[in-house]
């Protein structure tokens, strides 16, 4: 696509900016809160079932120590394994509590992460029954079990949360996507476009109120633009009267330069005002083109010819194309006018299949024409400045969406050049549509 130059500059930082979905973002932060709060729940069900079963085993230890001290007492004989009198391993804390004449039990941990079980009970004659196991098989099993599960259960959860990111930020993303294409068509001029029809849905979110603000700036927007044009169609039509009258006398006029002047002034008058209604009559959307089928190369080589025969026309590719005759001669007409005023020769023309293009060797078009289009009444900048109301473009522009066609500009630099390097050249490209536009309400003439 012949687009270069077109778009403005770009900003600092822009280029570089992390692009992301809201999707993706909801995404994430759903994932996130449920992995957090998985972690959370599992660190809390972990701890709290280690402390369930060391409850448990130091109850049963401390069962185990009272009957173990009963049948020592009664029989002399230790009948539990792990159990010793003044075993030096005894936990120093566990210890101290037997000395003071206290029963109790004392867990410890080892370095491979299993806990061990400690029991001590005072025996009469001032020694210290110990009784001493680890943590049973079954619980550690158990432990294991559970920690697996609560890994799963995780996994289950991160992934749920992102499927449900997804499937939320999706439809979210859909509906701002629906309601971005919407308001772009709306920035086009297709001020009949309704975001909020666009969007679809039964459910309402701010999605909705965005739809809504849009949709009346939109119609606000309509109607100033309405206004507008009445009131410039109005003035036109007005003038258009006493102009024709004023040109008509200036012809009576004796010949002389003051009737020279007189009638150049009064002409380009006429010119302004058939230019100003033609802009209010395309700004109204009622233009229909009359379609017709001609020989794209041919047509522009002649119409050119009879124009400016110092212009070159190259034809690299013929092409049959559908399109107005003579709207297309008006825009080609509009895009020759504004090469000479403005820019310098030599002036070239080259059609390529449906491409027109017409370049001269001027200082370029203005950066504000090719980030904004073409403005009414603006006829360049000080590079790019002279004779004129500014209209031309405009007018050929609306005559382009007339005819379904697509017109940009863009400036020619040397290859690499930094957009501070002076232009070469200005090209203005006419793209026509490779069907016919029919959907701008244009029609076929019939041929007799």
């Amino acid at each position: 696509m012949d687009l270069g130059g077109f778009g403005g500059r770009r900003l600092p930082g822009v280029g570089r900016r992390l692009h992301t979905g809201v999707r993706w973002k909801i995404s994430a932060a759903i994932t996130l809160v449920g992995a957090l709060v998985a972690l959370a729940l599992s660190l809390v069900v972990h701890n709290a079932a280690r402390v369930s079963m060391l409850d448990n085993a130091r109850d049963v230890q401390d069962e185990r120590i009272q009957v173990a001290q009963r049948m020592y007492e009664t029989t002399g004989r230790l009948n539990f394994m792990g159990l010793k009198i003044n075993d030096p391993a005894i936990p120093k804390d566990l210890l101290a509590k037997a000395m003071a004449g206290r029963r109790a039990t004392y867990v410890t941990d080892k370095p491979n992460g299993v806990p061990d079980i400690w029991a001590a009970v005072p025996l009469n004659d001032g020694r210290v029954l110990s009784l001493h196991t680890g943590f049973t098989d079954r619980s550690a099993e158990v432990m294991k079990d559970l920690d697996q599960a609560l890994i799963v259960g995780s996994i289950v959860v991160v992934f749920g949360g992102c499927a449900l990111g997804v499937l939320i930020g999706g439809q979210m993303s859909r509906r701002l996507r629906k309601a971005a294409a919407a308001a772009g068509e709306v920035a086009q001029g297709q001020t009949d476009v309704r975001v909020r029809d666009a969007i679809g849905g039964v459910v309402r979110d701010e999605t909705d109120d965005l739809a809504r603000a849009v949709d009346a700036m939109a119609d606000a927007l309509k109607q100033r633009l309405e206004a507008e044009r009445r009131v410039t169609a109005d003035i036109a039509h007005e003038l258009r009267t006493p102009v024709t009258g004023l040109l008509t006398a200036a012809e009576l006029l004796p010949p002389g330069r003051p009737t020279e002047l007189v009638r150049d002034r009064a002409q380009a008058m006429r010119t302004l005002v058939e230019d100003v209604l033609e802009v209010a009559r395309l700004d109204s959307a009622s233009e229909r083109a009359e379609l017709q089928d001609i020989m794209l190369g041919e047509f522009v080589t002649r119409r050119v010819a009879v124009r400016d025969a110092d212009v070159a026309v190259r034809v690299v590719h013929e092409s049959e194309v559908t399109t107005d005759p003579r709207r297309l001669e008006r825009v080609l007409g509009n895009l020759l006018a504004n090469a000479v005023r403005h820019g310098r020769p030599p002036i070239e023309v080259t059609v390529e299949s449906r491409v027109i293009r017409v370049r001269d060797h001027g200082p370029g078009f203005p950066e504000e024409l090719l980030a904004e289009g073409p403005s009414r009444f603006r006829t360049g900048s000080r590079d790019r400045s002279g004779q004129g109301h500014g209209l031309g473009l405009t007018i050929a522009a609306g005559q382009a969406r007339v005819l379904g066609a697509r017109l940009t500009f863009r400036n020619v630099r040397p290859p690499g050049a930094s957009d501070d390097v002076p232009a070469e050249g200005a090209v203005a490209v006419l793209w026509l549509p490779e069907h016919a536009p029919t959907n701008t309400g244009s029609y076929p003439m019939l041929e007799d």
